[in-house]
């Protein structure tokens, strides 16, 4: 979706995206007129998708009027460049900007080849996150001392405005010639009920930054919510853990149980015990040798191995694979596991995180197993339900094709009593930058193993990555993931035939 010559919008994509928590990303060099289209085309298929299609024309203009303003940014350091002066000395700047406007609009190609020549490029990403639609435009300057003052100088005399007649004689500026489009888009945003803090300009060493944050309607946010609730109290419906599992974590919580008696309680189940001591003796745990006996399992690992153990186990009996797409979905989430695994390992070197990250990365996509798994029953009750609040089909749709599924199955393995960092690597798996401090190192190899899989399916760009995310990992370029995932796809295909 990033690339100039795919100008189809793909709808199928996008409604994946979103009900998966993924970035949509559109990179462009010169921002040709299809592009253009193209991008209002993509906020259309965004917003149709979430029952917001009344916001296009606020968004679009708004988007477009950031992106055009990234453009100029971007031509502004080519002209600079060209002309031999420093765009950080202030009598530069001033030089340059007095026939900037003129030079470039009259050879404007000549400077947009410069730009692409450059590198100097403008990503747009959009992205429903946190119940909100965000979206972000950057290019990959930074942001010059006089410019920032600039721009949060216009912001600041921008707000005092409610309407656009009250702007024009004190805000147009004949050298930057933006200050207009940005009184307009923030009018924009106050008519859609949008306060202050919905609009950003940051910048970072490598790019500029401008973001806007939308919450979605407050009834979408709630139909979502009643229809997941229903369906965790409902969980009942299913199973719960077998008696053999509970049996040994009880045991396991119990300060007067010893390695010896966990280990018996487990040996007297053959089934638990056969499916335990494959596990151990999986890629998981890099075992020097062969484990052939529980007792032995348990002085390897330890109790808190055993207890991730019992968690994934558990919850693969009470779920079952006796569908396709459910072994589909589990074959994601082992290989999922298998990368997050690997990733700590090579990565961060912290045993602790390694007890947890391999069932976390199993786990991470349990509301989309849950929601396969539930009773036809229960969703004809929550197809009645839609009908009885005049909640939309697409409401419904929308849930079954898995938008919310992390929230569901982090409120389903709260019910089930996991552990806060298990609920944590579940419910921000697509946004671990909201994770609680102490789990974001655990949430964000989940984040990487599962972005990587999407990426090898072709189901992603590299531009989608949180970069920050990446970084957090040592990971700072296309061409370090490329060659971590190949290596990471080895080794799963290996592991895959033993």
């Amino acid at each position: 979706m990033s690339s100039a010559s795919e100008l189809v919008v793909d709808r199928v994509k996008i409604k994946k995206a979103i009900q998966s928590g993924l970035p949509l990303t559109i990179t462009t060099y010169t921002l040709p007129k299809e592009i253009e289209v193209y991008i209002e085309q993509v906020i259309d298929a965004l917003l149709r998708q979430v029952d917001q299609i009344k916001l296009k024309d606020y968004i679009v203009y708004c988007v477009q009027e950031l992106v055009t303003n990234a453009k100029k940014a971007n031509t502004k350091r080519v002209y600079f460049i060209e002309r031999g002066l420093d765009i950080e000395n202030p009598r530069d700047y001033e030089e340059g900007m007095q026939n900037f406007k003129e030079d470039t609009l009259e050879n404007i190609a000549h400077y947009l080849q410069l730009q692409k020549e450059k590198g100097l490029h403008i990503k747009i990403i959009l992205q429903i996150k946190r119940n909100t639609i965000n979206i972000e435009i950057r290019n990959n300057v930074k942001a010059t001392r006089l410019e920032r003052l600039r721009i949060h100088d216009k912001m600041a005399r921008s707000r005092q405005y409610n309407k656009l007649d009250d702007a024009f004689a004190s805000i147009l500026d004949s050298s930057e010639g933006a200050g207009l489009g940005l009184v307009i888009l923030i009018l924009m945003l106050k008519k859609i009920g949008l306060d202050d803090d919905a609009f950003t300009i940051t910048t970072t060493d490598k790019y500029t930054i401008a973001s806007i944050n939308i919450p979605l309607e407050q009834t979408l946010i709630e139909n979502l919510s009643v229809l997941s609730e229903e369906i965790v109290q409902s969980i009942n419906s299913l199973p719960q853990f077998p008696e053999n599992i509970l049996t040994v974590q009880k045991l396991i919580n119990d300060p007067a149980s010893d390695m010896p008696v966990i280990a018996k309680h487990i040996s007297m189940d053959p089934a638990l015990t056969a499916d335990l001591l494959k596990i151990v003796n999986s890629a998981q745990y890099m075992l020097s040798k062969k484990v052939d006996n529980i007792s032995e399992a348990v002085k390897m690992i330890g109790i808190k191995g055993i207890k991730n153990l019992l968690y994934s186990y558990g919850t693969q009996k009470v779920l079952g694979d006796d569908t396709a797409d459910k072994k589909k979905l589990w074959e994601h989430s082992y290989k999922t596991a298998f990368y997050a695994y690997n990733i700590v390992k090579n990565f961060k070197h912290d045993s602790n995180l390694l007890d947890d990250v391999y069932v976390s990365g199993i786990l991470h996509d349990m509301g989309k197993i849950i929601f396969s798994n539930v009773h036809p029953e229960l969703l004809d009750r929550i197809k009645d339900l839609c009908t009885d609040k005049n909640l939309p089909t697409s409401t419904f749709e929308n849930l079954s094709a898995g938008m919310n599924h992390a929230e569901l199955g982090a409120l389903i393995a709260e019910k089930w009593n996991f552990p806060d960092r298990l609920v944590a690597a579940i419910r921000f798996h697509h946004d671990p930058e909201a994770a609680h401090p102490e789990f974001k190192n655990l949430v964000g190899a989940v984040y990487i193993a599962n972005m990587l899989c999407e990426y090898e399916n072709n189901n992603i760009s590299f531009d989608q990555f949180e970069a920050g995310v990446l970084e957090s990992y040592g990971l700072n370029s296309k061409k370090q993931v490329d060659n971590l995932l190949e290596r990471l796809s080895r080794g799963f295909k290996r592991e895959d035939k033993i």
